[in-house]
């Protein structure tokens, strides 16, 4: 398949690039040109400016077949890649932010974008959760003759994390830095950064239309995290209401479903599977530092 990317040259973006071209795909990548990457001559290149609607239309000087849009953000980014874009499909990188309250059961129909009033705005005008909401507004409404899928991740997490949320608490511990965390007993989703691109790059020739979940399976407590934390390096955790706010304070206990994921065939990992792995990845990491 002829495949353009939006993005792509950072974190799980990679991971699906190289499974796209894995299976034999031909790929080109749109970005602004300022992330390396080591894809060499196997992907075409364009260098446009995402935020710039006439930038945009350089996209639309030839047919794909699908679109992975990995960094629209708004609702205004959908309607400039939506007017454009000469595609036969289009995915949309999306974000469990999207549903007002998860649960321990959280399905793509708890959020319906047809059912909200669609505002044109652009990233900075309203809240992480509302901005990614309107784009999927905008999708639902202006866009539903259109062939798209939005693809819905919680948070991602892997060695190649350029966020540093779960290593904020690691390094915490190991440190002695006291944190402020209010929800230590709440399970949480997370999928890892290697699975989350090869789910995209899994779906590009799947039928499927709609809001799509991606999780690993089972959850996970910060207190196990932490537990498992001391364990490992003897360290002990310094929680305080006036210790430093953690990455992600405020999130609810909540459990993702993948069940219409699973259903296409996808198999994702188990949570336990890996995370423990991550975790020690991170205190050896900071125990080099501190050797250095």
């Amino acid at each position: 398949m002829e495949i353009l990317v939006i993005g792509g040259t950072r974190y799980f973006g990679v991971h699906m690039v190289h499974s796209l071209l894995g299976n034999g795909h031909h790929v080109t990548i749109a970005t602004r040109g300022k992330t390396a990457d080591d894809f060499g001559d196997k992907v075409e290149r364009i260098i446009f400016d995402r935020s710039d609607a006439e930038s945009m239309k350089m996209l639309g000087s030839r047919h794909y077949e699908v679109v992975i849009d990995k960094i629209a953000y708004c609702s205004n980014d959908i309607r400039y890649a939506l007017e454009v874009l000469d595609c036969d499909r289009y995915i949309y990188m999306l974000s469990t932010a999207v549903y007002d309250k998860k649960t321990m059961d959280t399905k793509e129909c708890d959020y319906n974008g047809s059912e909200r009033a669609l505002i044109w705005c652009d990233r900075n005008d309203f809240s992480y959760r509302e901005v990614k909401q309107q784009a999927e507004n905008a999708l639902f409404q202006k866009y539903a003759n259109r062939n798209w899928t939005a693809v819905r991740y919680p948070v991602v997490l892997g060695t190649d994390d350029y966020t540093g949320r779960l290593l904020f608490y690691v390094a915490h511990i190991v440190k002695s830095i006291p944190m402020y965390i209010d929800n230590l007993d709440h399970q949480m989703s997370f999928i890892r950064s290697d699975e989350a691109g090869n789910f995209l790059s899994f779906i590009v020739d799947r039928d499927l239309k709609g809001a799509i979940n991606g999780s690993a399976c089972g959850t996970i407590t910060l207190r196990e995290i932490i537990q498992y934390t001391e364990e490992k390096t003897g360290a002990k955790a310094i929680i305080s209401s006036d210790g430093e706010p953690a990455p992600y304070n405020g999130e609810c206990s909540h459990r993702i479903n993948i069940e219409k994921a699973q259903s296409l065939g996808f198999v994702f990992s188990h949570i336990n599977d890996w995370i423990y792995e991550l975790i020690e990845y991170y205190i050896k990491r900071l125990q080099q530092t501190d050797c250095c």
